[in-house]
């Protein structure tokens, strides 16, 4: 049973739809420092054109972006503003870690660089390098849009699986000074 359908109709299921749409309207935030920063604005410029796969406009307000972008070292102190950025974003939502530094802290082996932010917020494509070319950048965008086109739904539920929705670390309440004070130090 064949059915005669015009050529302007096409017929889908929503969620495949959904998915098709989201992962060719990424919106990324950009929160680069130092030299993965330079590589990822070259990303976006006129050699590179990151438009041609749906993710020209770099926001810089958390509520109008779904695709983090932390290229570069992060060091404690901007840390919570980080998390606090990565809270702002609505769902759906994606980020990218580039570069060493990002991802496993890089050369940078010392106490005030984070080692690794997937420790404080979920990430779901990482970009080797020191720093990642602008070409391994566009293929971790690819990337992400084919895991998106995959793993998408209209109502999120990928997004309230217990992987993604585990306590990060950081974002634990942690105990106040005072208290780890009197617990090393009786005296105190």
């Amino acid at each position: 049973m064949a059915l005669d359908l015009p050529e302007n109709i096409v017929l889908s299921k929503l969620d495949t739809l959904a998915s098709w749409c989201r992962k060719n309207s990424l919106w990324p935030m950009p929160f680069a420092t130092a030299c993965c920063g330079i590589e990822l604005m070259a990303t976006g410029a006129s050699k590179h054109d990151l438009a041609r796969f749906g993710a020209e406009v770099f926001r810089f307000s958390p509520r109008q972006c779904d695709l983090m972008i932390v290229a570069g070292r992060v060091v404690m102190k901007m840390l919570p503003v980080l998390q606090r950025i990565w809270q702002q974003m609505h769902e759906p939502k994606w980020c990218i870690s580039m570069g060493a530094c990002a991802s496993t802290g890089g050369v940078f082996d010392t106490y005030s660089v984070v080692q690794g932010i997937d420790r404080f917020i979920p990430v779901d494509m990482y970009v080797p390098g020191c720093p990642p070319r602008p070409e391994q950048l566009i293929q971790a965008i690819i990337d992400l849009q084919d895991k998106i086109q995959r793993e998408g739904t209209v109502d999120g539920r990928e997004f309230s699986l217990a992987s993604r929705q585990q306590t990060i670390r950081a974002l634990v309440e942690l105990p106040i000074q005072s208290q780890w004070d009197s617990a090393r130090n009786p005296m105190m």
